[in-house]
């Protein structure tokens, strides 16, 4: 009998033991931080989050026009001009509403959002968490970052914090606060996915990449850490289906704190502007320029009457730092010039022949971009290879690429093809920076060279300036 009472007792214990270990693991599964609580930070933020309305002025087809959208091509052209010519022309803008999201800055009324969400509207207005409804003002925006400032006429509303994306780290929390497809105040949650992301046409904007759910009317509202920080402005998703795939982008909150400083004060925004065209550093060029590993951005256009063609610049010169800090890669110099203040001199470290060079050069401000386009590139001369077939080039392609002379890629052997990225029709025009003229001064500079070496070419391409590596094939 006490045998069976000494079993019981033992059992009992071990059964308790094992419940006091479970308690402690299930607290333990709430208490860990990888399973975070964000009621703290949603109740305390949601007040400063609000809905923006934007009315905007769109072209309308004809009310009696049909809707050809699923019609066989052929048909298209005469309903067209039968309806043209037929129906009453009342076609004219109608007034088509937008909305998205925003949050308050300052308890006065300004507040940011999305300029993609008020753009063309000629009317705005934001709604308070409690509801209320305000008129709002467009103060400035700004194209670039895809930022607008907004005011209403308010006194003591509930703002957010601004934090900084600096800090942030891949794999850390975040969370969403917007309005996707009406349904107002809705939070979304998930991790960093990576930083400093550039998107095509976006240099100057290192956008925060993240798997929180962003979907249309999400757009210019917050992204907030655990802290309940604001560190971006939701802004894009990646998308093949027009909805949220697991991909989305914010704008960094130092992008956010720049951009509302510049339109409060000044009602746009003002950037620093190079004037060069660049290009990524990979292992090849990295081995004809004579660097150890690729770093840096290679300069393959320079504008006319920029900041850089008055420091002296070159075509050809690798940028590694910029005002002290390294360009590891060539989508970091325009973060680094974009950021600087205008009229500021700064020092520029240069790799030019194989020599490290200083330039000071002072930063103007960054020209609207059909001015931009519209400026003559730095005027450049030719260069050529060996295992190629090379002519010279005419008058019109000199005054097309704007150049002094050069030799164009009419034949490339096998063993080129295999060793290089060369093409056919490719205007060449320097050779590890030195210009070639014509067919004559291309076979000297190549004879020149030694056989089996790296060599960099400086290559027009449809019009457009790259840098090759190319290995010399003198036999």
């Amino acid at each position: 009998m006490s045998m069976i009472r000494n079993i019981s007792l033992k059992n009992i214990f071990i059964i308790n033991i094992i419940t006091l270990i479970l308690f402690f693991y299930s607290n333990s599964l709430y208490s860990n931080p990888a399973f975070p609580n964000f009621t703290d930070v949603v109740e305390k933020n949601i007040p400063s989050v609000v809905i923006v309305h934007a009315k905007k002025q769109m072209n309308t087809p004809s009310a009696g026009m049909p809707d050809m959208r699923n019609m066989p091509d052929e048909f298209k052209p005469f309903l067209d001009k039968f309806f043209n010519e037929n129906q009453p022309n009342d076609n004219q803008q109608r007034q088509t509403p937008s909305f998205g999201s925003g949050f308050i800055l300052s308890s006065d009324g300004y507040i940011m959002t999305n300029n993609h969400v008020i753009s063309n509207s000629n009317e705005i207005k934001i709604t308070l968490s409690d509801q209320t409804e305000l008129d709002a003002v467009l103060i400035g925006t700004d194209p670039r970052s895809d930022l607008a400032l907004l005011k209403v006429d308010a006194n003591n509303l509930p703002v957010v914090s601004i934090g900084t994306s600096e800090n942030l780290k891949v794999g850390e929390w975040v969370l969403a606060i917007g309005s996707p497809f009406g349904f107002d105040h809705t939070v979304t949650a998930g991790i960093v996915s990576g930083k400093k992301r550039n998107l095509p046409n976006e240099s100057y904007v290192p956008y925060i990449q993240t798997d929180v759910a962003i979907n249309p009317g999400n757009s210019g509202g917050p992204l907030f850490n655990l802290n309940g920080d604001v560190v971006g402005v939701n802004a894009q998703i990646y998308t093949r289906s027009g909805g949220f795939m697991g991909v989305s982008f914010a704008i960094p909150a130092e992008t956010l704190t720049n951009v509302y400083n510049q339109l409060k004060n000044d009602g746009k925004v003002k950037r620093g502007w190079l004037g060069v065209f660049i290009q990524e550093v990979d292992q090849d060029l990295a081995m004809s320029f004579g660097l150890e590993k690729p770093m840096g951005a290679v300069v393959a256009k320079i504008l006319d009457k920029s900041p850089a063609q008055k420091a002296d610049f070159k075509q050809g010169d690798v940028i590694l730092a910029f005002n002290g800090k390294d360009v590891k890669k060539s989508k970091d110099l325009p973060l680094l010039v974009g950021s600087t203040p205008v009229n500021s001199t700064i020092k520029v470290k240069l790799l030019r022949n194989k020599k490290i060079i200083e330039k000071y050069v002072l930063i103007e401000e960054l020209p609207e971009d059909d001015l931009i386009a519209n400026m003559k590139e730095k005027k450049v001369e030719k260069t050529m290879i060996s295992g190629v077939t090379v002519s010279d080039i005419d008058e019109n392609t000199k005054k097309t690429l704007n150049i002094y002379g050069g030799v164009k890629i009419d034949k490339i052997s096998t063993a080129q093809l295999n060793n290089s990225k060369i093409q056919v029709n490719d205007i060449v025009t320097h050779i590890n920076n030195q210009p070639i003229y014509n067919t004559d001064d291309f076979d000297k500079k190549v004879k020149s060279l030694q056989n089996n070496s790296i060599a960099n070419l400086l290559v027009y391409r449809n019009t457009n300036p790259i840098y090759l590596a190319i290995k010399i094939l003198n036999d």
